[in-house]
C-alpha cells in the first residue's frame, strides 16, 4: 500500500507540474514551502525548469472526506492538520496585541548582553503546576560531569540554562529526616542526587534492578537462565551450523599473494641474469678446524689450569704381577673391611695364567664415571675472583683493652659443701654476698676477703635470694617452699637496725585485708632467725624468682606453679599481697620492674609481655623466637631488654623499635641460665650450661641515631658442668667491675679485674 501511494503521489505531481504553487499565509510570513517527502524529491530534479512565484493570493484546501480510509487520503489528511495548526499559530500571532489571554507560550524579551554588547532573546522561566510530572523537566544544574565536592563552601550548586546560580536547597537536622522518614512511607525508595543535593524517587524499573542486584541475579528482567539449550552439532543438516574449532586452514585455501609472486620473480630474474652473486665458500673452510680448549689462554689473564692426568699402570695392576706385588690373605681380609674412603689402592692384584683368561674390569664404569667428573670440575675459563680479604668482611669493634675495666680473672671462692648454689645476692652498698643452696643453707660472707660471717639452715630448698635496694634499711629476702624468709644481718649500726626493724616487724601493726598469704612476725633475736615470714598458699610450690621495685617497698615473687597465683606482688608498708593476674597465657618464667616507669615485664616460655601498673594494661608484647626464655634483664636507662633461652640464644630488644629482637647473639654452646647488666658500668655477662661466663661490653647512646655498641670481652671458665648443669646465676657488684657467679659445682667466685 506504501508503495501505491507513492506512485499516486509523484503521478499527481507530474499533472501539477505546469501549474504554480501558491503560499497560504503562514508560508508567506516565514517565507517557507511546505512539501511531503515525495515532492521535495520531485522538486530536486526538476529544480531547473521550476520557478514558483508568490502572488500573496491564499487557495483554499479542499474538504476532507470523513469516509475515506484509504493511504493517499490518510496521508493528505495529515498535512492538512499542520497546515491548519500553522494557520492558527499566525492568526494568535496577529491578535496577540488586543487579547493577552490568549497566549499559550511566555513572552520573550530582548536584552543587550554585558558581555558581547549585541541582543539576545531571554524566556521566563517556566514554573509547573503541581500535577506535572518532573521526571520530564530538564536539569536544572547545568555543570556538566565535574566533581561536586568544589561547590561544598559554595552556597550554590551549579548553574541552569540561562547562566543563573542553583541555590543549595536547605537541610535539616537528623532528626528532621528521621520525621521525614516516619511521615513519607515511600522515603525508603528515593536516592540522593549529588548535582541537586535533594532526594529523588527511583522507579519501579530502577527498584526491580536494585533487588535482582542484592539478590545476585541478571538485572536484566527479560534474561532467562534455564531457557532451552540450542543443540548446534546435532540432528540432521546442521552439524556445521556454528562450527567453533582450532584447527588451522587446511592448504587447498591458500591463494598466493599477487604481490609478493612479483617480488619472487624479481629475485629470481636478478639472480639468473647474475645481479644477484652468493657468497662462494673460501679454500680455507675445506679444511677441519680444531680448537684445543686447554691450551688456550685468554688475552689479559693466565692460564687456567690443567686438566688432571691419571696415573701411569705399575707392575701391581699386572695381569701377571711379580709374587711379591700379590697380597696375602690377611692383607686381603684388612682390605676387605677397610672403607672405600680409607684404601690405599681402588684394587687388590691378582695373577692370571693367560691374557684371555682375564675377566672385564668391574670398576670399568665406576672410574669412567669419576673421570668425568674430573673433567667436568676442571676450568675451561678464567674466572676473575674478587680478592676480598675476610678481615675486612668482620665489623670493626674496638680493642677489648680500649674497653676496660671488665673481669678477667677469679680473685677468690667460696664453697658450700653439700649442695649445689642456685641462687645468690649482693648488698646494695656491695659489700656482702648471700648465697643459697638445695640444701636450704643461706650463707652471708665478705666480698674482699670471702670470710663467712652468718649462716641460716632453713631445712628446705633456697629457690632465690634477693636483698632489699632500699639505703635507709638492710635486710634480704629468701624464698623456700611456700614461704618467704626476711633476715637482718649482723654487724650493722644501731641506727640501721633500729630502721630495719621499725619497717618488717612495727610497733602497730597496719590493718589486716582478707586474703590467703598469711604475714608472720617472729619474737625473738632477729640475727638467730628469719624476723618475718610471708607464708604463700598452698601448692604455690618453690619460689624461683623474687624482684624489688626500685623504692624497696613492692616485692614480687615468682612460683613453679603454673597456675595465675605463681605470680604475687607483695607490699612491706601495708603487709598485704594481691595477685596482679586473674588469668595469665602460659607459664610465667621471670618478672621484672622497669628502673624508671610503673612499668611491669613479665617472661612467659615464649613471650615478654609489658604492662602498665597505672592504667592496668598491656602495652607491648616481645617475640624473641625462642622456645624456651629462661632469663632477662632490663637496661639501667629502661630503654632495652635482654632475653636468654634453653635454645642458648641471647635476644637484645629496643623497646623504642619493634617488637622483634634487634640482635641475637649465640655465644654459648648449651643454654643460657642467667644474665645481668652492670647497674653502673657499661656491661653485661650471660652464663650457660657449658661452664663459661661471657662479659661484653654494651655502651647506649643517648642519640638515638645511633645503634647500641655490643663488644665481647672475655670468656670466664672456672666452674665445673655437673648433672648438665653448668652457672645457675650471676650478679654484678654495684660499684665496682666485679662479677659474682654460683655453679652447679657448689663454688661461688668472684671475677675481678
Amino acid at each position: 500500500m506504501a508503495v501505491t501511494g507513492l506512485g499516486k503521489v509523484r503521478n499527481k505531481r507530474k499533472q501539477e507540474e505546469v501549474e504554480e504553487v501558491e503560499k497560504g499565509p503562514f508560508a508567506g510570513a516565514v517565507d517557507l514551502e511546505m512539501h511531503s517527502e515525495d515532492e521535495v524529491e520531485d522538486e530536486d530534479e526538476d529544480r531547473e525548469g521550476d520557478d514558483a512565484s508568490d502572488d500573496g493570493d491564499v487557495d483554499e484546501f479542499p474538504e476532507i472526506d470523513a469516509a475515506s480510509d484509504s493511504d493517499e487520503e490518510s496521508d493528505e489528511e495529515e498535512e492538512e492538520e499542520d497546515a491548519d495548526d500553522l494557520d492558527e499559530e499566525d492568526t494568535l500571532d496577529e491578535n496577540s496585541d488586543a487579547d493577552s489571554d490568549l497566549h499559550i507560550f511566555p513572552k520573550s524579551k530582548k536584552v543587550v548582553s554585558n558581555i558581547t554588547g549585541q541582543t539576545k532573546v531571554v524566556y521566563p522561566e517556566i514554573e509547573p503546576d503541581y500535577d506535572s510530572d518532573s521526571s520530564t523537566e530538564d536539569d536544572p544544574n547545568r555543570v556538566g560531569n565535574i566533581p561536586m565536592h568544589w561547590y561544598d563552601d559554595l552556597p550554590h550548586l551549579g548553574y541552569n540554562i540561562n547562566g543563573k546560580r542553583v541555590l543549595r536547597p536547605a537541610k535539616g537536622d537528623e532528626l528532621d529526616r528521621f520525621l521525614q522518614t516516619v511521615e513519607d512511607p515511600n522515603s525508603w525508595t528515593t536516592a540522593f542526587d549529588k548535582n541537586t543535593q535533594m532526594d529523588k524517587p527511583l522507579s519501579a524499573e530502577e527498584l526491580d534492578i536494585i533487588r535482582r542486584l542484592q539478590a545476585g541475579e541478571n538485572p536484566d528482567a527479560e534474561y532467562d537462565p534455564y531457557e532451552p539449550t540450542i543443540e548446534w552439532f546435532t540432528g540432521k543438516g546442521k552439524e556445521e551450523v556454528m562450527p567453533l574449532s582450532s584447527a588451522p586452514e587446511p592448504k587447498r585455501r591458500w591463494l598466493p599473494s599477487k604481490w609478493e609472486k612479483q617480488k619472487i620473480m624479481k629475485i629470481v630474474r636478478a639472480i639468473r641474469q647474475g645481479r644477484i652473486v652468493g657468497s662462494k665458500p673460501t679454500a680455507a673452510d675445506k679444511k677441519q678446524q680444531f680448537y684445543a680448549i686447554w691450551n688456550e689462554p685468554p688475552s689479559n689473564q693466565p692460564p687456567p689450569l690443567p686438566a688432571p692426568k691419571p696415573k701411569l699402570p705399575t707392575n701391581s695392576e699386572s695381569y701377571n704381577p711379580p709374587e711379591e706385588y700379590l697380597p696375602t690373605e690377611e692383607e686381603r681380609k684388612q682390605w676387605e673391611n677397610t672403607d672405600p674412603e680409607d684404601r690405599e689402592r681402588d684394587y687388590l692384584p691378582y695373577k692370571y695364567p693367560a691374557l684371555r683368561l682375564v675377566p672385564a674390569y668391574d670398576q670399568f664404569i665406576k672410574q669412567r664415571f669419576n673421570r668425568q667428573l674430573d673433567l667436568y670440575l676442571a676450568p675451561r675459563i678464567q674466572r676473575v675472583k674478587l680478592n676480598v680479604d675476610p678481615n675486612s668482611l668482620l665489623p670493626k669493634l674496638p680493642s677489648p683493652n680500649s674497653l676496660r675495666p671488665f673481669p678477667n680473672y677469679k680473685s677468690l671462692q667460696f664453697m658450700h659443701t653439700k649442695a649445689r648454689v642456685r641462687c645468690l645476692s649482693i648488698s646494695p652498698d656491695g659489700a656482702w654476698v648471700a648465697s643459697g643452696d638445695e640444701s636450704g643453707v643461706i650463707s652471708l660472707w665478705e666480698v674482699n676477703v670471702g670470710r663467712e660471717v652468718k649462716r641460716w639452715n632453713l631445712g628446705s630448698k633456697v629457690g632465690a635470694i634477693e636483698w632489699c635496694p632500699r639505703l635507709d634499711a638492710c635486710f634480704l629476702v629468701a624464698g623456700t617452699e611456700e614461704r618467704l624468709h626476711f633476715f637482718i644481718p649482723p654487724n650493722i649500726s644501731p641506727a640501721m637496725l633500729t630502721a630495719t626493724q621499725s619497717i618488717l616487724a612495727p610497733a602497730t601493726l597496719p590493718p589486716t585485708t582478707q586474703s590467703s598469704i598469711k604475714w608472720i612476725s617472729t619474737s625473738g633475736a632477729a640475727e638467730d632467725g628469719p624476723i618475718l615470714t610471708i607464708e604463700l598458699p598452698s601448692a604455690s610450690g618453690l619460689s624461683r624468682q623474687l624482684t624489688w621495685h626500685r623504692k624497696g617497698d613492692y616485692l614480687a615473687s615468682v612460683s613453679s606453679s603454673e597456675t595465675q597465683g605463681s605470680v604475687w606482688m607483695h607490699q612491706i608498708s601495708r603487709r598485704h599481697s594481691q595477685a596482679p593476674f586473674k588469668k595469665i597465657k602460659g607459664a610465667v618464667q621471670m618478672v621484672l620492674f622497669h628502673p624508671t616507669k610503673p612499668h611491669f615485664f613479665v617472661a612467659t616460655q615464649r613471650y615478654v609481655r609489658l604492662y602498665n601498673l597505672a592504667e592496668q594494661k598491656l602495652l607491648k608484647t616481645l617475640m624473641p623466637g625462642i622456645k624456651w626464655i629462661s632469663s632477662m634483664d632490663v637496661h639501667p636507662s629502661g630503654d632495652h631488654i635482654i632475653v636468654g633461652g634453653y635454645d642458648r640464644k641471647l635476644c637484645w630488644f629496643d623497646l623504642e623499635l619493634s617488637e622483634k629482637p634487634y640482635k641475637v647473639l649465640r655465644y654459648h654452646s648449651r643454654a643460657i641460665r642467667s644474665l645481668h647488666f652492670h647497674p653502673t658500668y657499661p656491661l653485661f655477662a650471660s652464663s650457660s650450661d657449658d661452664g663459661s661466663i661471657q662479659i661484653f661490653h654494651a655502651r647506649v647512646y643517648s642519640d638515638l641515631m645511633t645503634d647500641p655498641l655490643i663488644v665481647p670481652l672475655k670468656i670466664l671458665r672456672g666452674h665445673d658442668v655437673q648433672e648438665g648443669l653448668g652457672v645457675l646465676q650471676i650478679k654484678w657488684v654495684n660499684k665496682q667491675p666485679w662479677l659474682v657467679s654460683a655453679g652447679a659445682d657448689g663454688s661461688v667466685s668472684l671475677w675481678c679485674s
